[in-house]
């Protein structure tokens, strides 16, 4: 007897051929050291093969002239040999559809008692999802098992009479329910996850269904995924039609079963055909050789450290490997096609931190300034777009620009990622990849590790089978296009550019108490960032964090937040400065939807997380809202109120707040990572501006020496150093004219504008002198500080061109007249303007300038007139 193939059915000649020309590496395959030996040509002996994007590689039934099947009957004098094959092909099929139903059987038997549950006081899934999760399910069960108790006794009492072309009719003829399933099956698929997400016990359920074993099997019973389960289906439609096939080749056409299985298999394929338009941009599978069904889990573009060099690759995730690929350079009208670098098969792939490895690719970081520099160069070219497709015959230059983006944005995508992810083949060699959020590396390693759960064989790929997955990869990926704008279409949202005000208030669902913060990340200029970060809420299973932040946002469309457990063992603190050693405990995003954020009200919001839920609230504000200045009606408290005043009632030189923050920045801020970039908590930062504009220095009837001075000096100690910063930038910011004054700022901009040194350096210092005494001793006091917090860069990342980004916008901004008369500002994602960037280049020139004494300023103003 012949032996059976992973189908349960007899394993022919030619698969037999096909497998012994395989060349097996069970290291996996490495692009660049290749495999050992050659595969040898086995065209001659393959029947012809369907590698159609639509469907797996599989066997293709010839068609009629009238579109019927057809098949070659079996030659004269074999047909007992025929009969014989028909039986073992029919025992096979049955084999495996004792294990089909018993997978079938397996989604059916939790939906009951969660149906039961769903009407009960402690329900764990409501009624639609669970119609939606286990949709046509216990039909097509019912179907299977009435098929497969007919057609047991056929086989059972096996002799040349026998029909069974008449069940395999009627099984096909019932395909109208597969076709509700299909369907459904991507919906499915998502409710499920969303349902595992948001409730501990669904996970269990959904993560290790026990399945039956076969009758005469050692094993009573499997583990299996509910994903895995949903998906036996759609496999099930294109094996039972391979069956058919095989059927009919060793059924004589004078036998009557064989016009019934002509019009079985004729009714399989034209349902195949029907449904594969609509199933092929969601195709998720292939076949293997041996019949196993090998879907893509995950697809995406990430940055490979190759030889100390980045390169951007495409890396798919499949059900049993791990492919990097990059997409090959074709000449014009050629299909586009990938290369595959390197696959690593799940079984033999680990993550590998830094203590692991004896050597580590050296990461190449660029200096802050200049992918922030690259960031403004491109918002220009956005602008410049823009307005040359308002133009008349403007669309030749609008097409070069768009090119000039597109290569300046992929630039940023592949210098900006600086997180780690490090994969290991035990049997090979390791690789590295670069992220930018936390968030994509947890999905990646949570993807991976939820795969390997299953019990995995390592696979191994000849170069014939590798060179069939990689083709494949074209039609199977579900990203198509890095992430830049010049990929978008022009009616997609181009994002929301000003400050998002977000308050995280509580979290729950924890199974026991620990040490628990948040993080939160937007996306930017195509990749995601970290923004801000709450306080460790210590030893607690229900922390109330109720911290507002402020973050601003260049372009942005979603919101993430990631929970995290703290470290405070030094012993587990990872070398690498770049690896967070914490533990996420949950993660999950939300669009930023305009027409929800953009109310005045705040919008409440919960996102659920592996059974966690963290409540948060969010508003936004545009750019021109924020930085709007209000005339000042104040009189007392010093935020909002002119500097002359403030300095005047306190007879001081530098307001006594700007004072104290730069003081206490300086004494415990000055090593603190983004210091000025990273959002302070906003109820602390309103806490102080409340404590500062309630002084006995702020009020009108001030002492020489304030009463609460020591008040103040105690809450600084005891306050977060980002909202200190945070309170600082704020002050400049509301106040109702900029530091460096509106009639001074078309002054500033010419000036910057200057191409010869020496004029540039007599017209902005003659600016400086005709600012008013308070605003330039104030601006030369935060000139210094900033000058000192940057001779720290390697430690706090914060260089003398992020400082000017910083503070740049807040203290130098056209007054509205200004700004109406020039039309500054044309749409909302003009935030990186010709004007923006000048106001970051005049600060920039001052913190690069040696420095600047306001007693030589003053001595040099006889020389000078004022006017301006």
């Amino acid at each position: 007897m012949e032996p059976l193939s992973a189908h349960g059915l007899p394993r022919l000649s030619w698969i037999d051929t096909l497998y012994s020309n395989f060349n097996y590496n069970t290291d996996g395959y490495d692009g660049d050291g290749a495999e050992d030996g050659k595969s040898q040509d086995s065209s001659e002996t393959l029947p012809y093969i369907d590698e159609s994007p639509t469907m797996s590689p599989q066997l293709c039934v010839s068609q009629g002239p009238d579109g019927e099947a057809v098949s070659p009957s079996p030659l004269e004098g074999d047909v007992e040999k025929g009969l014989e094959m028909k039986k073992l092909v029919l025992s096979g099929f049955l084999a495996s559809e004792e294990i089909y139903i018993n997978q079938l059987e397996a989604l059916v038997l939790p939906m009951r008692p969660l149906k039961a549950a769903a009407t009960s006081s402690q329900p764990v899934l409501t009624m639609q999802q669970i119609e939606t999760i286990f949709y046509k399910i216990q039909d097509i069960f019912e179907i299977h098992k009435e098929f497969y108790d007919a057609l047991l006794p056929s086989i059972q009492r096996w002799d040349e009479k026998v029909t069974v072309g008449h069940l395999f009719q009627k099984l096909a003829s019932q395909l109208g329910i597969y076709k509700a399933f299909v369907d459904n099956y991507k919906n499915a698929l998502e409710t499920a996850e969303k349902c595992s997400q948001a409730n501990n016990f669904f996970q269990k359920i959904s993560e290790t269904v026990s399945v039956k074993g076969p009758k005469d099997s050692k094993d009573s019973s499997t583990k299996s995924s509910m994903e895995d389960l949903l998906y036996k289906p759609i496999d099930r439609v294109t094996r039972s039609t391979l069956v058919l096939h095989d059927l009919l080749k060793h059924t004589p056409k004078d036998h009557p079963d064989f016009p019934l299985l002509q019009d079985a298999l004729r009714i399989s394929q034209n349902f195949l055909s029907s449904i594969n338009e609509e199933i092929d941009p969601r195709r998720t599978a292939v076949t293997t050789p041996k019949g196993e069904a090998r879907q893509l889990v995950k697809d995406g573009f990430l940055v490979e450290v190759s030889e100390s060099s980045r390169k951007l690759r495409h890396v798919f995730l499949f059900t049993d490997l791990l492919l990097c690929a990059k997409m090959k350079k074709t000449a014009v009208g050629r299909h586009q096609q990938y290369e595959c670098k390197w696959y690593i098969p799940l079984a033999v792939l680990t993550f590998q931190t830094l203590d692991d490895s004896d050597s580590c690719p050296s990461i190449q970081v660029l200096p802050e300034h200049e992918i922030e520099e690259m960031k403004m160069k491109i918002s220009v070219l956005k602008n410049e777009i823009q307005k040359e497709k308002k133009a008349p015959k403007g669309q030749s230059r609008a097409e070069r620009l768009r090119k000039k983006m597109n290569e300046q944005e992929s630039w940023l995508l592949l210098q900006s990622p600086t997180i780690p992810f490090r994969i290991h083949n035990k049997h090979g060699k390791s690789y590295l990849f670069l992220l930018s959020s936390d968030y994509e590396r947890a999905e990646w390693k949570e993807s991976i590790q939820k795969l390997q759960k299953k019990d995995l064989q390592a696979c191994v790929l000849s170069s014939v089978e590798l060179q069939v997955l990689t083709s494949s990869c074209f039609k199977l990926r579900t990203v198509h296009n890095i992430p830049v704008t010049t990929n978008k279409d022009d009616e997609e949202t181009p994002g929301l550019y000003g400050f998002l005000h977000v308050i995280v208030r509580s979290a729950t669902g924890f199974q026991e108490s620990a040490n628990l913060y948040c993080t939160l990340e937007v996306d930017s200029f195509g990749y995601f960032v970290s923004k801000a970060k709450t306080r460790v809420f210590r030893d607690t299973a229900e922390p109330q964090w109720n911290e507002e932040f402020e973050i601003e946002l260049e372009g942005s469309q979603y919101l993430r937040i990631l929970c995290y457990e703290k470290c405070f063992d030094k012993s587990m603190l990872n070398k690498d400065d770049n690896e967070i050693v914490d533990k996420i405990m949950g993660k999950g995003q939300v669009q930023l939807d305009p027409q929800t954020v953009q109310s005045k009200n705040w919008h409440m919001d919960v996102i659920e997380m592996n059974g966690i839920k963290v409540e948060f609230s969010m508003k936004f504000t545009s750019r021109d809202l924020s930085l709007k200045r209000t005339p000042s009606k104040k009189q007392s408290g010093v935020f909002g109120v002119k500097i002359n005043v403030v300095t005047k009632r306190e007879r001081s030189k530098v307001p006594y707040i700007v004072r104290q923050c730069i003081e206490e920045v300086e004494k415990r801020g000055i090593d603190e990572v983004g210091i000025y970039r990273i959002s302070g908590v906003a109820t602390d930062i309103q806490a102080l501006k409340l404590a500062f504009d309630t002084s006995k220095a702020s009020t009108l009837f001030p002492s020489s020496v304030p009463l609460d001075t020591k008040d103040i000096l105690v809450m600084l100690s005891d306050m977060d150093i980002n909202a200190i910063a945070g309170t600082l930038k704020l002050y400049f910011r509301e106040l109702p004219e900029p530091l460096l004054t509106d009639r001074l700022y078309p002054a500033f901009m010419e000036g910057i504008a200057l191409s010869d040194p020496a004029a540039k350096e007599n017209c902005m210092m003659h600016l400086l002198r005709s600012l008013p005494d308070p605003n330039l001793m104030t601006f030369l006091t935060l000139l210094e500080h900033l000058k000192r917090v940057a001779e720290k860069e390697p430690v706090n990342k914060m260089s003398l061109h992020n400082l000017g980004t910083v503070f740049g916008p807040t203290l130098l901004r056209p007054s509205e007249s200004e700004s109406a008369k020039g039309q500054h500002i044309t749409c909302a994602s003009d935030i990186w303007s010709h004007d923006v960037m000048a106001q970051v280049q005049v600060l920039l020139y001052y913190l690069q300038h040696p420095p600047i004494s306001f007693a030589e300023l003053k001595r040099n103003t006889l020389y000078f007139s004022t006017d301006v």
